[in-house]
This record gives structure tokens, C-alpha cells and sequence, in this order.
């Protein structure tokens, strides 16, 4: 059974997905639940492309000890030489270098002919070699690249000191069958190859982003490059959980496993979804919330006599488990952090009377509090690390079917001054936003608003994730309370917090500069 390492860039190639943005504590909270998944590399970001990513890199580097984490960095010395200093800390220093291998890109996006694009490959490889005990080659748009002059690059890549050589389908052109030819032919006409690992990073733009990687491995790859929920640029990348699963489930087929711990995906899904602000479709494979739903009475009568009728994968295997009642309102504080601490809780004492506070609240709220429940407070209060400048105290709200909604808000102000206002609307999410907008400094726009239930169930939690345009930035915000009303205020002003903390990060870079 050969071993696939699982490369995971949900916190690089997974967050340049349109309308995502994640804060640090965000990403340390993903990289944690990625380390407790067991995936082998973690990229944590693009350090070279601003102050903020160095930091989270840094960061991610310096606290997560049992995966590799790595960093992007093009063909450039000073790419290299700022992800060194971001990487240097870590358990095994890694760095993932690219350059575009195809025609096309050649021509039109980096004006350079081929020995010169080599030239470029082997001076970068090189130099990272000399800092980096790990050093991944990419080959960027390797699918349209031409064969031979691929291989070519791939043997000076070697000669230079990679360890890793990865071919990517950068734009999801390609097919099973034509990646399985390009990884066949690296490994015939590449003199060097079996000094390296081969790893394969494919996008979902034609829908065989799974497939094709599923194919790259039949064919010799033994890295895999993916994200979780395949989140990423366009239509996204290789979804972890569908290529884990499946190798998984057909060891007899494709002879190779991830060695991840399976019954962490669910969880990690779960996590992801919420703060990417990305729901999962109920169809999705392996994590969807109808993945192990049977409607139809023939399914229903076989499941009955035997599950494998209509169940290749059980729920357990990837930790979905039916909701019930895991505490109450008379559970004590020792039981309450000993299914925190089983959800994959670490944080410290203030964070967890946080937690059981809100646990409580709840209680008096809801009549079964799930454990779905519990993740989405403690998702919450873990990875909610904004200093409050604008704070909900009181949200009011009249509605009839023959009056005008009307929203009353009481809120604390950055200056710790109280402000008090209300307006109407068409709707009362909408007197909501109007009265905010009314408090908060400066215009307001909302781009998009979503709304879905932690569980199911009239009592369930509701979950409000919002996009908004302030001050000249993009930014999203969540909230999660009992009250649908109530999380939306909540996902707006978090949202707008957000952006305040992000203009004056960013003040705070460019004073540093004029100093």
C-alpha cells in the first residue's frame, strides 16, 4: 500500500477564493483542525504578497509542529529570502517555488523564451535550496505545457536541488486519461525522477479536479494537492475529503492511502464552511448534509436489510454521527470542557467562560443543545479575536403584515459612548441594516447575505454570513445566535469591525513606510 502525502492549501490557494478573507486567529483555528486531520504539508500562504500573510505564516509556522508547513514564492530571490525569514521557525522549513511552464504563459505573461524560463527555474530552485531542507518545484499550467520541453525543466529542477516536483492543471483543463499520460511520460523520459517526489494540484474548472488527481496518482504521483470542500480560485481545487475517502474505500483499486485520521473530516468541513463564509452544498459528496440521506422507499427497504445495499461510506467513517443531546442546562463545568476539549478545544481560561456562558444562555433557549451547537459557539468565541469597536447591546424589531418594519438598536460606540437609533425597511433585516447604517460612521453597502441553520429543527441556531462594502474595502462577517434577527445585526456590525481592524492595520503599515 503505497503512502500519498496530502498537501493541503486550503490557507493559500483555498482563501483566494472570491469574497474569503480569514484573520489570523482564523487560520491558526484551520491550522490546528488540519494538524488534528494528520494531512502531511500545510501551505499556509504567500508570504512575499503582503505583511499580513508573512505574519500568518509566521505564526502558523511557529505553533503547528506536526505538519511541514510551507509557503508560495515565485521565481524571484526576494519571494524566497522573505518566505525563509516567514518559515525559519518550524519544525521542517518548506518552500513550494513556481514558475509557468506553458506556451502561452511564456508569451504573454512572463515575455520570456524558453532557455530563459529554465535559466529563471534552476537560479530559484537553487538558491531556496540553500536555505530550505525541502524545496517543491511547481511547473505552473504544466497540462499545456509541451511534453518534452516539461521534461526538460523537470530534470534541471532536480539537477538544482528540488525535492518535490509538482505538475498542476493550473486552469482545470485537462482529463484523467491526458494527466495520466503527462505523469507516464515524466517518469520515462525525466533521468533524475525517482530522486523526487511527484505531486499533482488540480482546479475544478471542467468538474475532474478529483478525478484527475485520482488519475495522477494511478500514474505515479505520490502528493496530492487539495483544499477542503475543494474551495478555491474559479470553481475551486481538489476537494481533500472526496480524494481521501475514495482512496480509502478502493485501496483494492488504487493500492495507496492518505493515512489521514477520517473520522476528523466532518469536522474540519464544518469548520472551514463557517469561517470561509462557504456553505456546503447538501449534495456535496463525502460532506453534504444529504451525503448518507436515503428518500426513496427502495433505498429505505435496503438500508433496513443492509446498509452496504445503497452505503459505501458510513457515516462514522468521516465523523458524522446523528445530533443529540449532549449537555444541559444542569451539566457542570467539568463535563462541559470534556466535550470541549473531545470537540478539539485550546484555548485558555477566558475563552472557555465564554464558551460555557453562552453554552447557558443557550440553554435557556433551546431544548436539545447538539453538539453542532457546541462547535458553532466554540468556532465562534475561539476565532473571534476583534477588538469590538462597534458592540450590539439591544436589537428591537416591529413587524406586521399591515405595518412598516421597524428596527430599534441600542450599540456601543468605538469611543465607548452609547448610540441609540432606529429606521424602517422593506423588510426587518432590512430596518436592521438601515438603523446600523445609521450608527455606524460613513456609508455602508451589502453585497450579500446568507442565512442557514446549524441543525435542523425550530429552535435550531441560526448562522448569518454577510459581505459588505465600507471604507473602501471588501469584508465579510458572521453571526451565530438563536434569534435570525439577532445573528444578522451580529454578522453586519462583525463585518464592519472587521474592516476597521484591516484600515488600521494597513495605516499602521503605510506610517511605518513614511517613517
Amino acid at each position: 500500500m503505497r503512502k500519498i502525502n496530502v498537501f493541503d492549501t486550503t490557507l493559500r490557494d483555498g482563501e483566494q477564493s472570491a469574497g474569503v478573507s480569514l484573520n489570523l486567529e482564523e487560520k491558526l483555528e484551520i491550522a490546528r483542525q488540519l494538524e488534528r486531520l494528520g494531512v502531511d504539508i500545510m501551505e499556509a500562504g504567500f508570504p512575499a504578497s503582503s505583511k499580513g500573510d508573512f505574519q500568518s505564516v509566521q505564526q502558523i509556522a511557529r505553533t503547528i509542529k506536526n505538519s511541514s508547513i510551507t509557503g508560495l514564492a515565485r521565481a524571484v530571490q526576494s519571494d524566497i529570502d522573505t518566505a525563509w525569514e516567514a518559515l525559519k521557525d518550524s519544525a521542517e522549513p518548506r518552500l513550494h517555488v513556481f514558475i509557468a511552464s506553458s506556451p502561452i504563459h511564456m508569451q504573454y505573461k512572463l515575455n520570456m523564451t524558453p532557455d530563459q524560463l529554465v535559466e529563471r527555474a534552476v537560479q530559484s530552485v537553487r538558491h531556496a535550496a540553500s536555505k530550505f531542507p525541502h524545496v517543491q518545484f511547481s511547473a505552473e499550467d504544466a497540462s499545456r505545457a509541451e511534453l518534452p520541453f516539461l521534461a526538460r525543466l523537470v530534470e534541471e529542477a532536480i539537477q538544482a536541488g528540488a525535492t518535490v516536483i509538482n505538475l498542476p492543471d493550473t486552469v482545470g483543463f485537462t482529463t484523467p486519461h491526458e494527466i495520466g499520460k503527462m505523469f507516464a511520460y515524466m517518469k520515462e523520459h525525466v533521468p533524475s525522477i525517482d530522486k523526487v517526489v511527484l505531486s499533482t494540484h488540480n482546479h475544478n474548472d471542467l468538474g475532474m479536479a478529483v478525478a484527475n488527481s485520482l488519475a495522477a496518482i494511478q500514474n505515479g504521483a505520490g502528493q496530492v494537492e487539495c483544499t477542503v470542500n475543494g474551495i478555491g480560485e474559479r470553481a475551486g481545487n481538489a476537494a481533500l475529503e472526496e480524494i481521501a475517502v475514495a482512496l480509502n474505500i478502493r485501496k483494492d483499486y488504487y493500492k495507496a492511502d492518505t493515512g489521514l485520521t477520517l473520522k476528523e473530516i466532518k469536522r474540519t468541513s464544518s469548520l472551514v464552511s463557517k469561517l470561509a463564509n462557504m456553505p456546503v452544498p447538501g449534495n456535496k459528496a463525502v460532506v453534504g448534509a444529504n451525503a448518507f440521506a436515503h428518500e426513496s422507499g427502495i433505498h429505505q427497504d435496503g438500508m433496513l436489510k443492509n446498509k452496504e445495499t445503497y452505503e459505501i461510506i458510513t457515516p462514522e467513517l468521516v465523523g458524522v454521527h446523528e445530533s443529540s443531546m449532549v449537555l444541559g442546562k444542569h451539566s457542570g463545568r467539568h463535563a462541559f470542557k470534556e466535550k470541549l476539549t473531545e470537540l478539539g478545544f485550546a484555548g485558555d481560561t477566558t475563552q472557555f467562560q465564554q464558551i460555557f456562558d453562552a453554552f447557558k444562555d443557550l440553554c435557556d433557549k433551546k431544548k436539545e443543545v447538539t453538539e453542532d451547537d457546541l462547535f458553532a459557539l466554540m468556532t465562534e468565541t475561539m476565532t473571534d479575536a476583534i477588538q469590538e469597536s462597534y458592540e450590539l447591546q439591544t436589537v428591537q424589531v416591529n413587524y406586521g403584515t399591515n405595518n412598516i418594519p421597524t428596527a430599534a438598536i441600542t450599540m456601543k460606540l468605538p469611543s465607548g459612548e452609547m448610540a441609540q437609533e432606529a429606521a424602517t425597511g422593506s423588510g426587518s433585516v432590512e430596518a436592521i441594516y438601515n438603523t446600523l447604517e445609521r450608527i455606524i460612521e460613513g456609508p455602508v453597502s451589502l453585497e450579500d447575505y446568507r442565512i442557514q441553520s446549524v441543525n435542523g429543527g425550530g429552535d435550531a441556531l441560526a448562522e448569518v454570513y454577510v459581505q459588505v462594502k465600507y471604507a473602501g474595502f471588501e469584508s465579510s462577517g458572521r453571526g451565530t445566535a438563536h434569534d435570525v434577527l439577532e445573528a444578522s445585526a451580529k454578522a453586519y456590525i462583525n463585518a464592519v469591525n472587521r474592516t476597521l481592524i484591516r484600515k488600521a492595520y494597513e495605516q499602521e503599515q503605510t506610517n511605518k513606510v513614511n517613517i
